[in-house]
């Protein structure tokens, strides 16, 4: 078999579950971001102290590491299963994939706080005030008011977590998910004398996934961002 025959029928699939890990991590880390970011302005106590030593804790953990401890922690040592295990054929590639979305919420979630109490503060603090005045709860100053126009004004800097969780999907080889860094390593093993060719197909299509994600966000920050 030739190498084109090889590589060409499996750069679509691969590329396809990459979207797919960028997709499903990306709605999960933005609720469980927002959820940690809430927590980080809650007035109660032990809810600040739990977030803010979550996202200290796991933004400095190696992503490798975490998703690594998924697997072998939460499946192997604790029977942890996200798949159906009927006897499927699927079940391991299955449940490989979905390990390895919960590492990267798990992780990209503590960036998503980060950025969204960053816009937190683009927020005029009078407008929160003026909120409670009037008696209304902190989730429905944080909800109705403060998160909105936090979202608005962090677009731009989401699409750059967005790029960097894209680029953070080949970490899913190391538990054999079949994705676009997997593909590279299985190609560069069996055609050794091709390994600039395969490095520049797998460069070149992570580069139209962000070029395409980037151009999203900047067309949607300037769309709705907060004018002052």
């Amino acid at each position: 078999m030739s190498y084109w025959d090889s590589i060409g029928p499996q750069i679509w699939p691969a590329f396809w579950l990459t979207i797919q890990l960028t997709f499903w991590s990306a709605i999960g880390s933005l609720i469980l971001g927002v959820v940690l970011a809430g927590m980080k302005v809650s007035p109660v106590p032990v809810m600040r102290w739990f977030a803010t030593g979550y996202v200290n804790i796991v933004r400095n953990t190696p992503l490798t590491l975490i998703v690594l401890l998924c697997s072998y922690g939460l499946y192997y040592q604790l029977s942890l299963k996200l798949a159906v295990d009927g006897g499927r054929a699927d079940f391991v590639d299955t449940q490989n994939f979905r390990l390895a979305i919960l590492g990267f919420i798990l992780y990209t979630s503590t960036f998503v706080a980060e950025t969204l109490r960053a816009g937190f503060n683009t927020v005029p603090i009078g407008q929160a005030e003026a909120a409670r005045s009037i008696g209304l709860p902190f989730l429905q100053v944080f909800g109705l008011i403060v998160l909105p126009q936090a979202m608005r004004a962090v677009i731009a800097p989401m699409g750059s977590v967005l790029i960097a969780l894209t680029k953070n999907t080949t970490i899913a080889s190391v538990i054999g998910v079949s994705e676009a860094a997997l593909l590279m390593k299985e190609e560069i093993e069996s055609y050794s004398n091709m390994i600039l060719v395969t490095f520049a197909i797998i460069a070149a299509g992570f580069m139209i996934i962000t070029l395409l994600e980037g151009w999203i966000f900047g067309w949607a920050a300037k769309r709705w961002a907060v004018k002052r």
